[in-house]
């Protein structure tokens, strides 16, 4: 029995559904790991600007990566509810709530240690999660992959072997994740850097994984807009290592 839904009003509820999941499940996560270190309440206190600003960095920037992605979309740009519902990025979305984090710090005089490494668990149990819809949405979803000739090629929906691209993912969230207690605990003499880390490495992935998928739109190199973004992404992490660590005292 196929997991893939081909009727396009159910692939959409079903990946509506665990998109939703996925979020409530992250944010019940992140709770749970801030309750452990003592924070009865997220909403509270100095961290609450900075889960205001989290959650709107991030609609925007899950918004504004999936319309940089599909530029061919623009003209129903007029339909504002067609703006708001359409379309999601994993990209955007991580990308615009650190911003937002980074802006909430600024605007409230934040002086306390990065926060980042407390949403990494988070964050990958999302996305396995999310990923799952991705899934089961076949060819219903931007998330499929290219037709492929290798044994474990899927069909999506039009009869064609393809890269399980969202299964892709989801393996390497499900390592990630049974791997993060240790590389925490190493990474753990700088807070934020498990962070970076883990931004980097998916950033890495996206900008690999991505070339498995149909591109609806290249820019210069032929790259997407996810990729090109991902590229700016990992220069501009890789110059706070440099600052920071010319910014170390000797």
């Amino acid at each position: 029995m196929s997991l893939i839904i081909h009727d396009p009003d159910l692939a959409h509820i079903a990946h509506y559904v665990l998109e939703w999941a996925a979020l409530a499940t992250g944010a019940w996560i992140y709770r749970r790991r801030k309750a452990r270190q003592g924070v009865n309440s997220v909403l509270q206190g100095p961290t609450y600007a900075l889960i205001v600003g989290c959650l709107l960095g991030a609609a925007i920037g899950n918004k504004a990566v999936f319309w940089l992605e599909n530029p061919h979309l623009w003209p129903q740009a007029d339909q504002a509810l067609t703006l708001l519902l359409q379309g999601q990025s994993i990209v955007g979305g991580l990308l615009g709530g650190w911003i937002g984090v980074e802006l909430a710090k600024k605007l409230s005089n934040w002086t306390g240690p990065r926060t980042g490494d407390d949403f990494v668990p988070a964050i990958l149990s999302g996305i396995l999660i999310g990923r799952i819809g991705c899934f089961v949405a076949g060819l219903h979803d931007g998330t499929y992959g290219l037709p492929t000739s290798l044994p474990w090629g899927m069909d999506l929906g039009d009869g064609i072997p393809r890269h399980p691209a969202p299964l892709y993912e989801w393996l390497v969230a499900l390592l990630a994740l049974l791997t993060w207690p240790r590389w925490e605990r190493k990474l753990a003499h700088t807070p934020g850097l498990a962070f970076r880390c883990f931004m980097l490495g998916y950033l890495f992935w996206r900008l690999t994984i991505d070339t498995l998928k149909p591109v609806p739109y290249t820019y210069w190199g032929g790259l997407s807009a996810i990729q090109w973004i991902s590229l700016i992404a990992i220069f501009t992490i890789a110059i706070t290592f440099v600052t920071d660590k010319k910014g170390t005292p000797k």
